[in-house]
């Protein structure tokens, strides 16, 4: 720190006597800073996000290596197998569905780092983060010939505000927090890509510079696409992305060249000898003179940092998951290839389609994949069993993954609050920010507040009702502690009303409140709470969970056949609404001519009128199976209990026994211990689902076979917005 002059250090005073800011030249002179440029936005801080939360394991997928136990035996692979070739041991591929930050920071100070170094560490990163301010999280969902638009969930428009809402300064700060926690998850000898644009990626080269250093850029690849060209008014119309690679450390890193096919005109060069073979004479770079090079002897055309061979997928592409930010597998595969080994783990921590992900499968790489984006995870799951199944066919080896979703969040997480606030400044705001939002939705569902409990807000119809956060899934945590009071106080009926719902929450919680007493409802908060129009008219609906009906059909065992089960998909009820039949009838009536489509209770209607001012409804979803994307069967649900690491207790260096040879205690050692969260893990073990190719949907499962006794089974809904719907049978064999 420079030595301040006697009149400085009286501005100094001066200014902080007057509650006021200091001019920017006191930033220099108070806090030494060696670094020559630095990025500086709104609402900076070194301060990043510590948080452990414990992992939850909802679903393992693992598409069956063999289809009976007979046949078993016949099966090689990486990792040992059950009796129908399913993987036992060995990584297991995750697929993470929640915030990455708290993600990220759960990935590097909780036990998964562990299992995370043991595989040799975090090889590469991959993301492409939402770069563009249109990217607000809205899908296109196909419904028969028509498409409806799905606007975002509460969720996801609050991951948007936090991104987009003070515009570049929201971003920067976004993406910068998660890079630190991604630059100390990379091992020693990885590299990471951002994928971005003209809008921020001179932004994006700043951070990366500070958080990774300026000496450790690699590359920033220019991908040049296809695409068809406008005339523009001022400038030239924009045509490529960019691509911004760093490496971890300066001495060790993992690179092998690339290369692609040699241009037409490259090979016009080559001259061909009697033999066939394409030659060229060329300069000798040793011995001088000329020499003789044969074009199947050189590897092809080396990849420089201009990428113009990769078209954008195509709306005919195989590939193609019409997802709005999809990217092409072949751009994933060259960055996999370059900077990492098969059998290493990679990551992409804004994974959308699940492009990173199907490329590490196909190429013999571990992978994490993480979205807060529902739908993202859903569009992923989908994609990586159409992987399994094709590398099955194909005799090739591949991973289970497991679907996971974080648990236990702590009541400070639930509002979002100014993180620069000093402590008592933080909860006063947090409990005011809480106590606004707990009115507003009470209000919307005409519920009386009332005090005094520790889980329940209001009261309706002889029912107590409990608010769910607004920036975080209501989770399984959330509902034990309302079982817990109901019990204390005797009551009986509860209403839960949650913006979002944990995965896999219902319906094994929902049973275990029954089998104590305990009537519970849970319902969705539409976003028509925040439209005071809505809540004064009472148009707010708040929506009760889909339902699923099954039937089990039990064959028994004959001579040297055994015993089968066939699921069959009975009914499908849903109950969403976006927007109203009525204001969109309104709003086009203002029209000469138009259309508009909405989901009421249930029903995806829609509207148009033609240009005689004739108004017509169309109801879009005519069966009660066009809800249905995707569904799946767990044949014996409780065979495989869900398990969490959880922090048992921290040794201090004093507390920790060293081995001869060994180096020093460490600073800080958490000890981490195994608890039964009192649930069980969805075993995928037989699916169905839609693609853009294939629209049908089977509602029969194969016929499963099943020693005799009494088992569960779970069945799966996932709707076409992406949420899942679990009910669990009992079932004689």
């Amino acid at each position: 720190m420079l030595k301040l002059s006697d009149q400085e250090k009286q501005d100094i005073i001066r200014y902080l006597e007057a509650d006021k800011p200091l001019p920017e030249k006191y930033r220099f002179l108070l806090f030494g800073d060696k670094r020559e440029v630095e990025l500086v936005w709104n609402g900076k801080t070194n301060e990043v996000c510590n948080i452990v939360l414990p992992f939850q394991t909802i679903e393992q997928v693992d598409e069956p290596r063999a289809e009976r136990p007979s046949d078993a035996s016949m099966q090689m692979g990486l990792f040992s197998t059950d009796e129908r070739g399913r993987q036992l041991k060995g990584w297991t591929n995750k697929l993470i569905w929640g915030d990455n930050k708290l993600i990220l920071s759960s990935l590097k100070n909780g036990p998964l780092r562990e299992e995370i170094e043991a595989q040799g560490g975090l090889k590469l990163i991959y993301i492409d983060p939402p770069f563009d301010v249109g990217a607000d999280f809205s899908m296109d969902i196909e419904i028969g010939e028509d498409t409806f638009t799905k606007k975002p969930n509460i969720l996801e428009e609050i991951a948007y505000r936090d991104t987009w809402g003070k515009g570049t300064d929201s971003f920067i700060a976004m993406i910068y927090e998660r890079l630190v926690l991604m630059h100390d998850l990379l091992a020693e000898d990885g590299s990471i890509y951002v994928h971005c644009d003209w809008r921020v990626n001179q932004h994006l080269r700043q951070v990366l510079d500070e958080i990774f250093g300026s000496n450790l850029f690699l590359n920033e690849v220019i991908w040049a696409y296809f695409s068809f060209k406008r005339k523009t008014a001022k400038k030239f119309p924009q045509k490529h992305d960019d691509i911004i690679s760093y490496r971890k450390s300066q001495d060790r890193l993992i690179w092998k060249t690339q290369f692609k096919a040699h241009s037409a005109e490259y090979l016009k060069r080559w001259k061909t000898d009697e033999n066939g073979r394409k030659y060229r004479d060329d300069v000798n770079p040793t011995a001088g003179g000329t020499r003789i090079i044969y074009l199947d002897e050189v590897e092809g055309d080396i990849v420089d940092s201009v990428w113009d061979d990769i078209p954008p997928v195509n709306p005919q592409a195989k590939e193609r998951v019409d997802y709005p930010t999809q990217k092409p597998e072949a751009l994933v595969e060259r960055i996999i290839k370059a900077s990492s080994n098969e059998g290493d783990l990679v990551a992409d921590f804004f994974c959308g389609s699940g492009t990173t992900a199907a490329v590490a499968e196909k190429l013999g790489r571990k992978w994490i994949c993480t979205d807060l984006g529902k739908f993202a995870i859903h569009t992923t799951r989908k994609r990586i069993i159409g992987v399994q199944r094709q590398l099955k066919a194909d005799g090739q080896d591949y991973r289970a993954f497991e679907i996971l979703n974080l648990g236990k969040y702590e009541r400070q997480h639930f509002v979002g609050i100014n993180p620069n606030l000093r402590e008592e400044e933080r909860q006063k705001q947090l409990q005011e920010k809480e106590t606004a939002f707990l009115e507003l939705i009470l209000k919307a569902y005409r519920a009386e507040k009332i005090e005094h409990f520790a889980t329940f807000h209001g009261k309706k119809a002889g029912r107590l009702v409990a608010v769910g956060p607004v920036n975080l899934p209501v989770t399984r945590l959330f509902v034990e502690e309302i079982i817990l009071e109901c019990r204390k106080h005797h009551i009986t009926k509860v209403d839960i009303l949650g913006f979002e719902f944990e995965m896999g929450l219902f319906p094994h919680v929902l049973d275990e409140a029954r089998s104590k007493g305990i009537d519970i409802a849970p319902k969705y908060i539409p976003a028509e709470v925040f439209d005071k129009r809505a809540v004064e008219k009472n148009q707010v609906v708040f929506h009760d969970v889909a339902f699923i009906e099954v039937k089990p059909h039990v064959k028994a065992s004959r001579k040297n056949q055994p015993a089968t089960v066939v699921v069959e998909l009975t009914d499908f009820s849903v109950f969403y609404s976006q927007d109203s039949i009525a204001l969109a009838e309104e709003t086009l009536g203002k029209k000469q001519s138009g259309s508009a489509t909405v989901v009421e209770k249930g029903r995806i209607v829609k509207l148009t009128k033609d240009k005689n001012g004739v108004m017509k409804r169309e109801i879009l979803t005519k069966h009660w199976t066009d809800w249905i994307d995707y569904w799946s069967v767990d044949f014996d649900f409780e065979s495989k209990r869900e398990l969490i690491r959880v922090k048992k207790e921290e040794l201090s260096p004093d507390a920790q026994t060293t081995l001869e040879g060994m180096g020093d205690a460490q600073q800080n050692l958490s000890v981490w211990e195994e608890q039964w969260t009192g649930d069980y893990i969805f075993e995928n073990e037989w699916q169905s689902f839609r693609t853009k190719k294939d629209r049908s949907l089977e509602l029969k499962s194969i016929a499963h076979e099943c020693p005799p006794g009494r088992r569960k089974i779970a069945v799966k809904v996932v709707d076409i917005f992406g949420n899942d719907t679990m009910t669990i049978v009992e079932v004689s064999v």
